[in-house]
């Protein structure tokens, strides 16, 4: 029998029972379909994971979180800043944080308070859009000097009328405090660790004096090489390590290129998980096809003993049930890719970052449901092969 008269025999083979071919195609497709999804959901996590993990700071950044041993949950300034001495670090940037009312007006909102030097800048990389930033003069003088984000600008002057993009020279109160706002924060959007728009930045010296603490309970560290930043955090824990004698819990070290890793391997662990349970689908898929090949082996019996008594060898009858079983699952195949490229689009828009389907998983998965029709399609086509002509030709 020639290739492609075996083809178009099964083809119409195929088609001749829509239904029937419909029906077992179908786990075929979803199997197909959902692993292209879970690509797809895959790749729109790993984007929003490194969106998160790079709105922490620029890869040369490094944080420090210090919870504290017993009485002493902090650090003095005077030690934070004794970490700008170690090797490969360029900048130090000391922080001490609370929550607060700021009030404008009549409009009072809830709101992350941070202290800062005027490195926090360059070592957060966090700037302003207008105004200015948080100087010496007012470390120093201890001045009523506030960086605002534009999240907690819009909460406090739309709500009064005002434009939240001209808070520069405005004055709020935080906690009955007056502070004359000198800066708008550019937008950062979102991260790990909360809103970087929700916030107001103050002079580190300001925020210990009004809200009666001395200590630092975050420190920022940005280091000149990266490729030495395992270095940079080794030294640190050094340090820490023996100012809290020992306590590994008083503190954590936070370096943006780990947290990367740590969070691909969780998400590369879960969409794996995921995709085995995809795969299952699949092995299901085959097995209805190789039912309903079996049916379709019993139904023809009569057909296949006449053509062997026409002159049709094994191989052709072989041949001939195989390639109608990868048809049915490569059909499958093709229209799972087609549902899963549309699931993947839904899913982009609907988690609202970028979706991507690699090419090698698309191959992939149409090669395995190809792949399910031979290995399932095998034992029904090889019935079908063996059965001798007589036989065949009484089969009633």
């Amino acid at each position: 029998m020639k290739l492609t008269q075996g083809l178009m025999m099964a083809v119409k083979s195929v088609l001749s029972n829509k239904l029937r071919t419909v029906l077992s195609m179908l786990g075929i497709l979803i199997g197909v379909a959902t692993v292209i999804a879970l690509v797809a959901m895959g790749k729109a996590s790993s984007n929003e994971v490194a969106g998160q993990v790079a709105s922490l700071g620029s890869p040369d950044s490094l944080s420090v979180t210090i919870t504290g041993r017993g009485t002493v949950t902090s650090l003095s300034m005077e030690e934070a800043l004794e970490l700008g001495d170690l090797n490969n670090v360029k900048g130090v940037a000391p922080v001490t944080s609370t929550n607060a009312y700021a009030k404008f007006g009549r409009t009072q909102v809830s709101v992350s308070i941070e202290g800062i030097t005027p490195e926090y800048e360059s070592v957060k990389d966090f700037s302003v859009q207008d105004g200015r930033y948080i100087a010496a003069p007012d470390i120093n003088n201890k001045t009523k000097a506030a960086l605002i984000g534009t999240q907690t600008a819009k909460d406090l002057f739309e709500e009064e009328g005002e434009n939240p993009e001209e808070a520069v020279g405005k004055k709020i109160s935080i906690n009955g405090y007056i502070f004359t706002i000198v800066g708008l924060l550019e937008s950062k959007g979102s991260s790990l660790t909360g809103s970087n728009d929700e916030k107001i930045l103050i002079p580190v010296t300001t925020a210990q004096k009004i809200f009666q603490t001395n200590g630092i309970t975050t420190i920022n560290l940005k280091v000149t090489d990266t490729d030495r930043m395992s270095s940079v955090v080794t030294g640190v824990e050094a340090v820490l390590y023996e100012k809290f004698r020992g306590n590994e819990n008083a503190y954590r070290v936070l370096n943006q290129e780990e947290a990367m890793k740590t969070l691909n391997s969780v998400n590369e662990t879960m969409n794996r998980q995921l995709i085995y349970v995809a795969a299952i689908s699949l092995i299901v898929g085959g097995i209805g096809i190789m039912n309903i090949m079996l049916v379709s082996v019993t139904e023809r019996t009569r057909e296949i003993g006449i053509r062997k008594s026409l002159g049709a060898k094994k191989r052709d009858i072989l041949f001939q049930f195989l390639v109608e079983a990868v048809c049915i699952s490569g059909l499958g195949g093709a229209l799972g890719i087609f549902l899963g490229y549309i699931a993947s689009f839904v899913i982009g828009r609907v988690m609202q970052t970028e979706t991507e389907v690699p090419i090698n998983t698309v191959m992939l998965a149409f090669a395995f449901s190809a792949f399910v029709g031979v290995v399932f399609g095998y034992l029904p086509a090889n019935k079908a092969a063996s059965l001798k002509p007589v036989d065949a030709l009484r089969y009633d």
